[in-house]
């Protein structure tokens, strides 16, 4: 019997390749699947997740939103910002109202930056002046003009220091600080409904493996890490994993389950999506 084939999205980051590293390497057993890895950003990921286009695939909390229909949320691969997450950065520093006035440029409309944004400043899209600029341009868009503001995702809150900018707010601290302590959740795995539910099951599985894999052989799960680290040296790149692919990474337990309760439901109080999103979990 030949392997079964599935596609699996991911970014193209440091802890994404640190999560998938034993997967993407085969050191774990893949009993009898075949992942196929995409490799791109977060927001071309969550607009593939729409249109129903990969098997697996990271994606933005924001984005279950409009996906929970066709996508079940994996148990583990959550990127949980617990005291800090995306920040906004500008050439000085501004005021929560001086920054609601402002150009800002931000990674994409689907990402849980994104929506973090708009309640910390409690206003909607439509009311904001934003411009998309792809995530690892926003330092050089801020510079040129051609925003004010930057809100910066990924190794960005590591090495905004290097461009000369300064933090103007944390918004994972802003979250966790308002929200009795509870982590901003950023990003998580989800999978097809289309796949049957015992191999969902399964590969749930394999995926909580393969993180666990990484952890337990740290040294050499960054060591490939590295490749993705964009203006990261190694200790860098090591602080970033370890904010992102952690406890929360292994399982969201209830904590993380309650976050993203309470992340959707005061977007969807304050009009910010849809509808609000039952959370289906692969048990």
């Amino acid at each position: 019997m030949g392997m079964k084939p599935y596609t699996l999205g991911h970014s193209p980051d440091s802890d994404d390749a640190f999560m998938f590293y034993a997967l993407a390497k085969h050191l774990i057993p893949s009993q009898g699947y075949e992942f196929s890895h995409t490799l791109q950003d977060i927001q071309t990921l969550n607009e593939r997740a729409r249109r129903g286009e990969l098997d697996i695939s990271a994606i933005s909390i924001h984005a279950y939103a409009y996906v929970c229909d066709q996508y079940a949320l994996l148990p583990s691969g959550a990127s949980m910002g617990d005291g800090y997450g995306p920040m906004l950065v500008a050439q000085k520093r501004l005021s929560r109202e001086e920054i609601s006035r402002k150009r800002i440029a931000v990674p994409g409309t689907l990402t849980s930056a994104f929506l973090a944004l708009q309640l910390f400043l409690d206003k909607p899209a439509a009311t904001l002046d934003y411009v998309v600029i792809p995530f690892d341009q926003i330092f050089d868009a801020v510079h040129t003009g051609k925003a004010e503001v930057g809100l910066i995702i990924h190794e960005g809150q590591l090495t905004y220091g290097q461009s000369g900018l300064q933090v103007c707010a944390d918004l994972g601290e802003w979250w966790t600080g308002g929200q009795d302590g509870l982590p901003l959740p950023l990003g998580g795995n989800v999978i097809h409904k289309r796949i049957p539910a015992q191999d969902r099951r399964i590969i749930a599985g394999i995926i909580t493996q393969s993180i666990q894999y990484s952890l337990h052989h740290r040294t050499e799960a960054v060591d490939y890490a590295m490749q993705f680290a964009r203006d990261l040296n190694r200790d860098l790149a090591d602080r970033f994993v370890g904010m992102y692919v952690n406890n929360w990474t292994l399982d969201y337990g209830e904590k993380g389950r309650e976050s993203i309760r309470r992340f959707l439901g005061l977007a969807h109080q304050h009009s910010l999506i849809p509808h609000l999103p039952d959370l289906e979990f692969v048990i």
